[in-house]
């Protein structure tokens, strides 16, 4: 779908990507999984900042793909 979306969308200059991240560090996560170890997951700001730059004027060639997020796992 991603790839499509950005076939799609590429002549109206509109990139499309998809991210796919591991195991995200929230609250909930950390809860329901306390024996884990925290530090390999990927953290809220690491992921909002891989994002932004998804959606930044500084993207200007990545389109169609699949970004995944594993932190340090």
């Amino acid at each position: 779908m991603t790839v499509a979306m950005a076939e799609e969308l590429k002549a109206n200059g509109i990139l499309v990507n998809a991210v796919a991240p591991s195991t995200l560090d929230t609250p909930a996560n950390r809860a329901d999984m306390p024996d884990a170890d925290f530090t390999k997951w990927v953290s809220l700001e690491a992921a909002a900042e891989s994002i932004a730059y998804l959606v930044s004027p500084t993207n200007r060639a990545m389109s169609g793909t699949l970004v995944p997020l594993y932190g340090r796992a």
